[in-house]
């Protein structure tokens, strides 16, 4: 049995972020209906929280939440491999086969298009508020405390999108398309996006 620490959460980011062909690819040969399907995904969302808290930074917006932004920041090789595994457990375990053959090979391609300059950058690997709540500018205000402390110590981040709508919201707050790439599991288009560090 799965035990949440962000149930809300979870679900305010499986509501963000279902139309993403990343996630529905995760959950495209989960049997169960759309309702196991949000369970699976909610406990990624949550993992992926948790997991933020243990190799980067969590970063929460709203009382009571309705959004969040996941860090993970550069690793040494040891600790990378360990944070792989961990994640690539999770998912056999709690989503299933079929799932973590989708998530290793799509990830596994994704990370061969980085520069390597990124491998000491920090990677903003989910960012979502909860639909109800989106439109407001909370989203810029969810990342920008991050954004500050980057800024502060010289540091570059990075993000990829496989949604072409948030582009735009990513270039208000300073991130820049360094690359766009066609991904061959989803079918689909995304943006590798990288931010300097303001001066």
């Amino acid at each position: 049995m799965y035990t949440y620490k962000y149930q809300d959460l979870a679900l305010a980011l499986y509501e963000a972020l279902i139309p993403d062909p990343f996630y529905i690819e995760l959950l495209r040969d989960i049997p169960g209906g759309e309702q196991k399907k949000q369970e699976i995904l909610m406990r990624y969302m949550d993992y992926s929280m948790k997991e933020g808290e243990e190799y980067g930074r969590l970063t929460i917006t709203g009382d009571p939440a309705y959004g969040a932004a996941i860090w993970s920041q550069p690793l040494n090789p040891a600790a990378d491999k360990e944070k792989s595994l961990l994640k690539k457990d999770f998912i056999a375990t709690y989503m299933g086969e079929p799932a973590l053959r989708a998530y290793s090979t799509i990830v596994s391609f994704m990370s061969k298009q980085l520069d390597p300059i990124l491998y000491d950058a920090w990677y903003l690997s989910i960012a979502g508020i909860k639909p109800s709540h989106q439109g407001r500018g909370l989203g810029a205000n969810l990342l920008m405390e991050m954004l500050n402390e980057t800024d502060k110590n010289g540091i570059s981040t990075y993000l990829e999108t496989f949604t072409p709508r948030n582009i735009r919201f990513y270039e208000r707050v300073g991130y820049k398309i360094a690359k766009e790439v066609s991904e061959p599991v989803t079918g689909c288009p995304y943006w590798i996006m990288i931010r300097e560090p303001l001066r």
